[in-house]
């Protein structure tokens, strides 16, 4: 286990949660690759399943002991127990896609009737579900623009007469492809003026862009905090996972249902997003400063139009974005976006030039990626949102990888030369 006199999470993720005693003196926590564990006597299981079910509360100096891997697992329990770190959280559950985190997360927290208020622009996977599939279960969802202020908000909600029933808040931020940033701490505002002791109005952040390195939502009032851990977390581009986390009360919610989903994540996943840790803060923090490099090329090409970057906030040109920026990050990140003077046929061009900066979707993994918004991950998106929320057909995503800062400006030139 973990030496109380070390602090830092990027050197707790090399041990943190594992005792090497318990597996043969492995240096590394092994793979369990099993489906079940055996208990010593019948009493130990009743127990383990009267805590599970929550038929009892854990008893002071009462271990939760293992089961079943759908309930729980040793590598998802020692990834658990890490990823608490960086976001200084209770407790975390891990799932096996960001998409299962992000659905199990909404049905545990809202019922038919209900409504969901979330930040425009945001990830097209989470659209799609919000407007398509909660709408199903008689979910109803209102959305605001990402930049919209904390008195616009309570504006909309007024509008749409909603009040008493709104259940949860969602907000992406940084939005996802255009960087606009939502003021999590006015958000809270908000869900306070709309809760009650006895029905709270929760507040869920989606911190992908950011990852666990750049952001933390729960000290700014999050009461859960989602990733993609496919993205910076994982990092590598081999896994599909996802997380949240949060205190122990509102994860104890969110395990409960994904036992019953089935949609927790596997050991083998596990294993491969605890290697990933150990690297996490030397990978984004080499993202992030060649991403400023190629940031500033691109602000500086007569080819290009606007580039949303983090960075290239100001005081005096946006007080109100620039004053979030200061507060809620500690870092622009590795995400831009930028567009190309013209249209698709421009933009396309640019991406099938590129030869370094491969063309893919997905963000947040060692190698660059690209990728065109309007028709690839946010082709659902509705037109008249796409024009509302600045998802233009000018639009290129980047997500900027470890390769050389010279390398990947070089890439873009040669491909910009070609539009």
């Amino acid at each position: 286990m973990s030496d109380p006199k070390f602090k830092h999470p990027e050197s707790l993720m090399m041990s943190h949660g594992y005792k090497p005693e318990l597996s043969e003196g492995a240096i590394k926590c092994p793979i369990f690759q099993t489906s079940t564990f055996v208990f010593e006597n019948a009493e130990e299981g009743k127990g383990f399943f009267e805590i599970a079910y929550g038929l009892r509360e854990k008893g002071p100096s009462e271990e939760m002991g293992l089961i079943y891997s759908r309930l729980n697992n040793p590598d998802l329990e020692i990834l658990e127990n890490r990823l608490c770190l960086w976001d200084e959280a209770d407790d975390c559950a891990v799932f096996e896609s960001g998409m299962s985190a992000i659905s199990t997360v909404m049905m545990e927290f809202l019922n038919p009737g209900d409504y969901i208020l979330y930040s425009n622009p945001t990830y097209g996977g989470t659209y799609h579900f919000v407007k398509n599939v909660l709408s199903r279960f008689g979910i109803h969802a209102v959305a605001f623009h990402a930049h919209e202020p904390e008195e616009k908000i309570d504006e909309i909600i007024k509008a749409h007469g909603i009040a008493d029933k709104l259940k949860m808040i969602y907000i992406e931020t940084p939005a996802n492809p255009t960087n606009q940033l939502v003021d999590i701490e006015a958000c809270r505002k908000v869900a306070d003026r709309l809760s009650t002791d006895e029905d709270r109005v929760y507040l869920a952040v989606d911190n992908t862009y950011m990852g666990p390195l750049w952001q933390h939502p729960l000290k700014h009032g999050a009461d859960l905090v989602l990733y993609s851990a496919t993205k910076y977390i994982g990092g590598h581009s081999d896994v599909i996972a996802g997380a949240v986390l949060g205190n122990f009360e509102v994860i104890k919610r969110v395990k409960t249902l994904r036992t019953f989903l089935g949609n927790m994540a596997g050991p083998w996943t596990g294993w491969l997003l605890m290697r990933s840790l150990e690297t996490l803060k030397i990978r984004m923090t080499e993202q992030a400063k060649n991403a400023q490099k190629v940031a500033e090329f691109l602000q500086s090409h007569p080819k290009v139009g606007k580039v949303h970057y983090l960075g290239f906030l100001t005081e005096k040109e946006d007080p109100a974005n620039y004053a979030i920026f200061k507060r809620q990050l500690s870092s622009p990140g590795a995400m831009i976006s930028f567009e190309i003077i013209g249209g698709e046929k421009e933009s396309f061009r640019f991406l099938n030039a590129l030869k370094l900066i491969k063309l893919a979707v997905s963000l947040g993994s060692t190698e660059s990626l690209a990728e065109h918004p309007s028709t690839m991950t946010h082709s659902d998106v509705i037109p008249e949102d796409k024009v509302l929320y600045g998802i233009t057909d000018s639009l290129v995503r980047l997500s900027i990888g470890v390769e050389h800062y010279e390398d990947l400006i070089r890439d873009c030139e040669d491909a910009l030369a070609a539009v």
